[in-house]
């Protein structure tokens, strides 16, 4: 049986182009221009993988992945744009998207990056980070502990987003500052502690909390302290 994929294409000239060259390759394809008729269609019939491009006309890809994620859709979303901005690929990453490619692409690259994300298959993926009722959705930078929301910098959330990409794992400062500090110039070691401190005030101390804790001599750590 042909693996069934969905392409969401505004664009009817490269819509068509896109069927013809999957078709070629040997997957069964329907073809849709807007985002609402992709969702009806994700809700309707089962696919194996979805192609989707960001620039469409009733509202973006990135909201047509937001909105697949969130309703519990887990099917492989393979992003296409013609953005070639870093930020850009980054948030279609943070709003579920598996795989981004950008146009002009090959056919057969395109082929072997679907039957790539089908072999993995649709497990569930949040976008949404948690360590334990402390909640972070990279993509709308929204923070919460249990329903409390907590408001963060930019450079707060940054701090966090990592600790919650690596729960219950000792990080350096090194490595934090690498990681949430960049190639920013005069970095200095002792941002990592005043930052870490604003964060306990924000996301600990308030709630009687102390997830986020010092390791003597290593770093940090950011661990669930409901857990037993």
């Amino acid at each position: 049986m042909a693996l069934r994929i969905l392409v969401v294409e505004d664009d009817e000239k490269l819509r068509g182009l896109l069927r013809r060259g999957l078709q070629e390759q040997g997957f069964a394809v329907d073809v849709e221009a807007t985002g609402t008729d992709a969702q009806w269609r994700l809700q309707e019939f089962g696919y194996d993988a979805v192609v989707l491009d960001v620039m469409l006309p009733d509202f973006d890809g990135f909201t047509v992945c937001r909105q697949l994620r969130a309703a519990g859709c887990w099917v492989p979303v393979l992003m296409l744009t013609a953005l070639d901005g870093v930020q850009d690929r980054v948030h279609g990453l943070d709003v579920g998207a598996d795989d981004y490619l950008q146009k002009p692409f090959h056919f057969a690259e395109l082929g072997a990056r679907l039957r790539a994300l089908i072999r993995r298959g649709a497990e569930p993926r949040p976008t949404a980070l948690s360590v334990g009722d402390l909640v972070a959705d990279p993509a709308t930078r929204d923070v919460h502990r249990a329903t409390e929301p907590i408001q963060l910098t930019a450079k707060e959330f940054a701090l966090l987003e990592y600790f919650m990409r690596h729960p219950d794992e000792t990080i350096s400062r090194g490595r934090l500052l690498e990681h949430v500090w960049g190639d920013e110039r005069d970095r200095d070691p002792h941002v990592v502690s005043v930052y870490v401190s604003y964060l306990r005030n924000k996301i600990d101390r308030p709630f009687g909390r102390s997830s986020l804790q010092t390791v003597r001599g290593a770093g940090y750590r950011l661990r669930d302290d409901q857990a037993r």
